[in-house]
């Protein structure tokens, strides 16, 4: 009778499998994890950088129907204005006009963020 103690190869391939199982799918969620925040990041840039946009933005009167464009912090945007559809016709007797704003950012990896916008222009009366 002999009185061996210890694991077969067997064994110990199966351990090491098992092992190699757990890193890999803790590797998955850490890989995923980091992508989840790098997009969080650009997604972000994106937005702080249209907020800066919007915040400089010239006076309702001094913005024209036609297109702004521009780079800011390394993103390249464009800002289309014109006359709001729904507001034309003899009906609006109103001093105010509505004027569609479209803001076009993307970042320097392609990501893109469109914001639509309505301003009111002072009409020059009567």
């Amino acid at each position: 009778m002999s009185d061996e103690s210890g694991f077969t190869l067997i064994e110990g391939l199966v351990a090491l499998a098992v092992m190699a199982a757990g890193l890999a799918a803790i590797g998955e969620v850490t890989h995923e994890s980091f992508l989840a925040g790098l997009a969080g990041e650009r997604r972000l840039a994106l937005v702080s950088t249209a907020r800066k946009i919007v915040t400089g933005l010239p006076d309702r009167a001094q913005v024209r129907n036609g297109d702004l464009d521009g780079t800011l912090d390394n993103h390249r945007w464009r800002l289309e204005a014109s006359s709001f559809a729904a507001a034309a016709g003899p009906a609006n007797a109103s001093r105010w006009a509505p004027q569609s704003l479209a803001l076009h950012v993307t970042g320097p990896y392609g990501d893109r963020l469109e914001i639509d916008m309505v301003r009111l222009q002072r009409v020059a009366g009567p």
